[in-house]
């Protein structure tokens, strides 16, 4: 058999597993505990923000959390499931992402599998915990800084990844102000929709910000070559709580990250797989 005759076959057996109702199933469970963990990072940030909790405002502090709830082990393992599932969905989708040209194909494939590697993340962050393991984001993010500065041009490097996880945050504002989103789900009509929109919008906001600012915390670390300053979205949210009027900014980032929750529990059931 020729290689395009190998291609050919690779994409329709894609085709066929994206087409699959199980998968698809699955993949939307994906979507699902996406909203959960975001539901219980905003819940955190805001017990953060009133000193109510020691737990981290982060995935690992959500996981964490749901671990320790009533039925906590069956929804660890629900969320790992979902997320490894919508981690291939979006492998898949990449492989057969097609766009006006070639640079169009390669942009939406990369926005894919990027997606599939943050959803991979969390499967195996998810697995580790309901095996009874532990995890911690922020202390995982200042090893890796602290590797990374150790190498040679190691600052450098460590500021182009801040640099690159700044700009991810400024495009999910973007998303969330210009409602790109939209083109991922089916808005609901009426006050469902428009309802719909708006969570979207304030949850792509929050995140962004959140996600911009632990950008600006790698790029501190690589001027100041202290990979200490480096603490992830744990270390992110809570200095926010340092600055002036830093509770009420943390409650609203808390309560843009619940709404992101809900949107994206919406987007679970009206999310565009095909």
């Amino acid at each position: 058999m020729t290689t395009s005759g190998l291609g050919q076959q690779a994409e329709q057996q894609a085709r066929r597993a994206r087409a699959n109702p199980v998968v698809r199933g699955l993949a939307r469970g994906g979507f699902l505990a996406s909203g959960l963990i975001q539901l219980l990072v905003g819940v955190i940030a805001i017990e953060v923000a009133l000193h109510r909790t020691s737990s981290s405002a982060d995935q690992s502090g959500a996981l964490s959390d749901l671990a320790k709830a009533p039925g906590g082990p069956l929804l660890l393992w629900i969320v790992t499931i979902g997320s490894f599932a919508l981690a291939l969905w979006l492998i898949i989708a990449g492989v057969l992402e097609r766009g006006s040209d070639g640079k169009d194909t390669w942009g939406r494939r990369i926005r894919d599998w990027a997606k599939a590697v943050v959803y991979a993340a969390i499967g195996f962050t998810a697995l580790r915990y309901a095996m009874g393991g532990t995890a911690s984001s922020s202390g995982s993010t200042r090893r890796s800084s602290q590797d990374l500065l150790a190498a040679p041009g190691g600052p450098v490097l460590l500021g182009v990844v801040g640099l690159g996880v700044i700009v991810l945050g400024a495009f999910l504002v973007y998303r969330g102000a210009a409602k790109r989103f939209v083109k991922t789900i089916r808005v609901p009509s009426g006050a469902a929709g428009r309802a719909t929109v708006v969570l979207g919008q304030v949850g792509y906001i929050a995140r962004g910000v959140a996600i911009g600012a632990v950008g600006v915390l790698l790029v501190v670390a690589a001027f100041t070559a202290d990979p200490k300053r480096a603490t992830g979205l744990d270390g992110a949210l809570k200095a926010f709580a340092a600055l002036p009027f830093g509770a009420v900014l943390l409650v609203l980032i808390g309560l843009g990250w619940i709404a992101g929750g809900v949107y994206t529990v919406i987007r679970a059931k009206q999310a565009v797989l095909d």
